[in-house]
């Protein structure tokens, strides 16, 4: 990736949807350090987790634009498994190649492994999980005030014109108002995206 074209993807210009544009910019150390920061960070499932990498990776460091940002965890969240590590897989890869990929992908999971080895070990060393439980029931209005400041980061970034809002109010009442099928919900997303898109491409 050059330098012209990584300024021109955090403009949002051409260079946004090359597919070809990632060659070594950031030095491969230097990015290790910046995923090992990010993971000892990203509490809070998904959600704090993606949005994490929105600020170190997009709005602090500028490693990678905001439009190329968002289509990667679009694409992300229609794959599946858990589509945060999936982003951050991608991303390292879209900076150093097959070795940033990996190095983002491994150091994203050993908190999360450290942490269920040592609850794990508190549980069959004890046999008693009750001072976790206590911990864990503290934490989680935490977690959820994490959680919601991440959607809220997220959100104004990605719902950039009020149909893009009415869209994703539309999606939640389907979800949990009325149940619809998530597979349903994300086709008819698509779906008014693609008319939208033609109707009124510039926005």
């Amino acid at each position: 990736m050059r330098v012209d074209d990584l300024a021109a993807d955090q403009r949002g210009g051409s260079a946004d949807s090359s597919a070809d544009d990632r060659h070594d910019l950031i030095a491969l150390g230097q990015a290790a350090r910046t995923w090992g920061a990010i993971s000892l960070q990203t509490f809070g499932g998904p959600a704090g987790q993606i949005a994490v990498m929105q600020r170190m990776l997009v709005d602090e460091k500028r490693w990678i634009g905001q439009r190329r940002f968002l289509h990667a965890l679009n694409y992300c969240m229609l794959l599946p498994g858990p589509e945060a590590q999936q982003l951050a897989i991608y991303i390292g890869w879209l900076l150093n190649g097959v070795r940033g990929g990996l190095i983002a992908g491994i150091l994203f999971v050993i908190p999360g492994v450290v942490a269920l080895l040592a609850l794990s070990a508190i549980y069959v060393a004890y046999g008693d999980t009750t001072a976790v439980t206590a911990i864990f029931t503290g934490l989680a209005p935490a977690v959820l005030a994490i959680v919601v400041q991440a959607v809220i980061r997220v959100g104004k970034r990605a719902l950039a014109h009020r149909a893009l809002i009415a869209i994703a109010v539309g999606a939640f009442v389907a979800l949990a108002g009325f149940g619809i099928p998530f597979p349903v919900v994300v086709a008819a997303a698509a779906a008014v995206g693609l008319v939208l898109g033609r109707l009124a491409p510039r926005r």
